[in-house]
């Protein structure tokens, strides 16, 4: 069975009614926020290939790199295994991230059949790939498959925000968040959108920059 998906502002909605009855913490939160966003973006290679180019770097720096790789043309699979080193350098590519692309390159993942399967396959295939962690594989089932109860505990933010909303004397670890979220299922990723949310609010109040 395919676990449910997230494929409208209404399903965002519907989970944030939920964790709002379960939880006065999670209610306060919305209250703050208003809706929440849906934030779907593509499956596939290219979404893939853009998470480990940004890795440890700025918003700005990624965006350049990225634009660079789509102007030669060299963001899909078959494209990145042929161009040589020299090519990927030139668009902005660390020796690392070269290797990272080419083993995700060479990974040949099924992706539409990762849009059936269930969360922890996705999980266990993604992370197989040299340069793609649990977090990069949560992000992807959470926004690129729409699924609707994933949760990415060893994200910082996430962890603060937690921290702000549940007045916790130190920012959650990742197993204890991950603990947490559990009693958000069967909508942890519009817990997450949640928490996102009122990070960004609360975070002005606390003067955090």
């Amino acid at each position: 069975m395919t676990d449910r998906t997230i494929e409208s502002p209404q399903d965002v909605a519907e989970g944030a009614a939920h964790l709002a009855r379960i939880c006065p913490r999670m209610a306060r939160a919305q209250a703050l926020t208003g809706p929440l966003p849906l934030r779907r973006r593509p499956d596939g290679f290219a979404q893939l290939l853009n998470a480990i180019v940004s890795q440890q770097l700025s918003v700005a720096a990624a965006d350049t790199i990225w634009t660079r790789l789509k102007a030669a043309r060299l963001t899909g699979p078959r494209k990145i295994a042929r161009a040589s080193d020299t090519e990927l350098r030139a668009a902005g590519l660390s020796r690392q991230k070269i290797r990272y692309a080419r083993a995700l390159a060479e990974a040949r993942i099924d992706y539409r059949a990762l849009r059936t399967a269930p969360t922890e396959d996705v999980i266990a295939t993604l992370t197989q790939v040299p340069g793609i962690g649990i977090w990069t594989a949560e992000i992807y089932a959470m926004f690129s498959l729409g699924r609707a109860d994933v949760f990415a505990p060893g994200d910082l933010a996430l962890q603060e925000g937690a921290r702000m909303l549940y007045d916790l004397p130190e920012r959650p670890r990742e197993r204890q968040l991950r603990q947490m979220a559990e009693a958000w299922s069967p909508w942890r990723s519009v817990a997450a959108r949640q928490l996102w949310a009122y990070y960004r609010i609360a975070k002005d109040r606390e003067g955090i920059r």
